[in-house]
C-alpha cells in the first residue's frame, strides 16, 4: 500500500535525490523547458512550484531560501526578476507536463516539463534552417567556381 508515502524517492539515496532536484530545477528555470522521465518530472515539479511561489514576493528571506535550493546565482536572479513577476497573477499550476511517449532503450515514459507561459520560438529554428541552406548554397557555388578554374 502507498498510504502516507509523502514523495517518490526515485530509488536514490537522499543526497543523490536532493542533487537531482537541484540540478533539474536549475535547468528548468534556466531553459524554461526540459525533457525528462515522467517520475522525475512529477517529483521536480513540486520543488519548482514551491520556488516560483516564493519568487512572487521578492524579499531577502525568499532569495536566500531559493539560493539554497538552486546551484546558480544567475538562475536565482532570473527566477526573482523574470519568472516570479510573470507568474504574479497565477494562483498556482506554474508548470506543464507534455507526454512524449516511451524511450527506446528502457521504455521509460518521457515527458517535457515546461513553464506554463513558455512560448516555443519557431522563427528562430526557421532562421537557422534558412542560414544553413544559404551557407550550403554558397559552398556549392564556391566549389563550382573552383572546378571551373
Amino acid at each position: 500500500m502507498k498510504h502516507r508515502r509523502g514523495f517518490n524517492p526515485l530509488e536514490r539515496m537522499s543526497a543523490h535525490r536532493k542533487a537531482l532536484h537541484r540540478s533539474m530545477v536549475t535547468s528548468l528555470f534556466n531553459y524554461e523547458r526540459i525533457k525528462t522521465t515522467r517520475a522525475k518530472a512529477l517529483a521536480v515539479r513540486r520543488t519548482a512550484e514551491k520556488l516560483i511561489t516564493r519568487a512572487k514576493e521578492d524579499s531577502v528571506h525568499n532569495r536566500r531560501i531559493a539560493s539554497g535550493r538552486l546551484y546558480d546565482e544567475g538562475v536565482v536572479h532570473k527566477l526573482f526578476t523574470v519568472i516570479g513577476p510573470r507568474m504574479k497573477e497565477r494562483a498556482g499550476g506554474y508548470t506543464r507536463i507534455i507526454k512524449l511517449g516511451e524511450r527506446y532503450g528502457d521504455a521509460a515514459e518521457m515527458v517535457i516539463l515546461e513553464l506554463v507561459d513558455y512560448v516555443l520560438k519557431t522563427d528562430e529554428v526557421e532562421n537557422r534552417k534558412v542560414r544553413k541552406a544559404e551557407k550550403k548554397a554558397a559552398r556549392k557555388k564556391d566549389a563550382d567556381s573552383e572546378e571551373g578554374k
